[in-house]
């Protein structure tokens, strides 16, 4: 079985969020539940350190206040993981107000963390919900991103 962190996060938020009240298992449950369904061990692990430096992340350096006046300028490591259509769509997301400059930055140092080459949009979108997922307030934001990417898979399997 060939997965990456991103494969494993998705199956985590899929089957094993408590769709009632939005909690976890725990630690110990959940790495017994990934191994059932046959994810490698180091995988697993990266997963979870993925999703402990999301929360370290939210709670210390993106934390300080960014101007609403600034612009982003993304680095060249960021253009070659993230395409046009990855940076269009975090730049749509933070001008409607579903991102915040601070959401943003939590996005893109979520996707830069994971080990791939390249991201395309619909994992960006995972990501998005996750980091949103994570963030205290911002419940109308995780919802929409939610509708849009469920309604995304229903209209595939159609």
């Amino acid at each position: 079985m060939k997965e990456n962190v991103l494969d494993i996060l998705m199956y985590l938020f899929e089957h094993c969020l408590d769709g009632e009240t939005g909690a976890m298992p725990d630690e110990k449950d959940l790495r017994e539940h990934l191994d059932s369904a046959g994810f490698h061990n180091l995988d697993v692990e990266k997963a979870f350190n993925w999703l402990e430096d999301l929360s370290n992340a939210r709670d210390s350096s993106f934390s300080s206040p960014l101007s609403g006046r600034s612009m982003r300028i993304f680095s060249s490591q960021e253009i070659a993981k993230m395409d046009v259509e990855c940076r269009g769509f975090l730049i749509f997301l933070e001008q409607t107000g579903v991102l915040d400059p601070i959401d943003r930055e939590l996005v893109i140092d979520r996707a830069m963390a994971l080990e791939t080459h390249e991201i395309d949009l619909p994992q960006l979108k995972w990501v998005i919900l996750m980091v949103l997922f994570n963030q205290p307030g911002h419940e109308a934001a995780f919802a929409w991103m939610e509708d849009l990417i469920f309604d995304e898979i229903s209209e595939h399997l159609h």
